[in-house]
């Protein structure tokens, strides 16, 4: 069955966290600390180019960006992990990245609240589906990071900070359109929200389809989004994001709002032309409040200052670069490359 895990897909009960050898595989660390209100982001794809294998690779905070492509990258084929030289590395217990003396980042990891569920991940038996345009998995909804981060001339140091991590692949980078939200630094510090969507492809097949994971204070965890059991409608523009989701006796609400003016513009990789493009407007300290229900009473409901928002798409992406005066190249606040090139 090797040829249907190299299509993307996997089997129930089969693993999310290690590669599956598809074009791009795709890493997302986020580290948020309520202590300093301040967000850390560390990503890496380990993306399959025409000359072999490459790496998509960010740093980001509050109010920094630094971005790079170097030649070399590696996806772990059991476990969970990625590296890139000596530029990243990082696994279920490290994270580590060094994109110049001005750009670092070093943590240790305490990954307390995995993903709890066996028989599918977050894509839901979507995941089952081969070839799809992508597959999306959050593989860690808590835990604690302890360390520091260089960012221009600051220095910043964090001490069980809360993290969340996720895994996404496919065949050729990213959808055409996608919005995407993950947020901690709730009053209990125990809870999480996570929701992507997108548009799924699957040869001339297509649809919409959002997933909405929430981790309560307890270590229940709620996944919605399947399309005929526990639908997810979302409302999602550059500023604002709405899901309403129901299912399984339960009823979520999200409400998520961001000023454009203070996001980054990320890039999402083109594998096979072995480039970076503009693809995905982020807000790392976002808005969010969310309710769930469970059988009409109201279980939870929680406010967090410090959510990350994105809603992606090439077009968009690019609109807003022109917005704001900048290349059409540009991805943010430094330039695409090798740091030591």
């Amino acid at each position: 069955m090797s040829w249907y895990r190299a299509s993307g897909a996997t089997l129930p009960f089969g693993s999310l966290e290690a590669a599956h050898g598809v074009a791009m595989e795709g890493y997302f660390w986020r580290i948020t600390d309520p202590a300093t209100a301040r967000v850390f982001v560390a990503l890496i794809g380990v993306n399959r180019g025409p000359d072999g294998p490459w790496a998509t690779i960010g740093l980001a905070s509050n109010d920094f960006l630094r971005l790079a492509d170097p030649d070399g990258a590696v996806a772990a084929p059991r476990g969970l992990g990625a590296s890139s030289g000596q530029y990243f590395e990082g696994s279920d217990r490290l994270l580590r990245v060094d994109l110049g003396p001005d750009a670092k980042l070093q943590a240790t990891l305490s990954p307390d609240a995995r993903w709890p569920r066996q028989f599918v991940g977050g894509s839901s038996l979507f995941q089952s589906v081969p070839a799809l345009n992508q597959y999306w998995h959050p593989w860690l909804l808590g835990g604690r990071a302890t360390g520091t981060a260089q960012l221009g001339d600051q220095t910043f140091t964090f001490t069980d900070a809360a993290i969340y991590g996720e895994k996404n692949w496919g065949k050729e980078g990213f959808p055409d359109s996608w919005w995407w939200g993950q947020a901690q630094g709730f009053d209990d510090p125990e809870a999480c929200v996570a929701f992507a969507g997108g548009e799924v492809v699957a040869g001339p097949l297509k649809t919409t389809v959002t997933a909405l994971v929430v981790r309560l204070p307890n270590g229940e965890v709620i996944r919605l989004g399947n399309p005929l059991v526990s639908p997810v409608t979302a409302q999602v523009g550059d500023e604002r994001w709405s899901l309403r989701g129901r299912g399984f006796g339960y009823r979520i609400e999200v409400e998520a709002t961001a000023p454009l003016g203070q996001a980054h513009v990320l890039p999402v990789p083109l594998p096979s032309q072995r480039r970076n493009t503009a693809g995905a407007i982020e807000h790392l300290s976002g808005q969010m409040s969310v309710k769930v229900w469970r059988r009409g009473n109201l279980l939870w409901q929680g406010h967090t200052t410090l959510a990350g928002l994105e809603h992606g798409g090439l077009a968009r992406s690019e609109a807003e670069l022109r917005r704001r005066g900048e290349p059409a190249g540009a991805t943010g606040a430094a330039p695409m490359r090798d740091p030591n090139a």
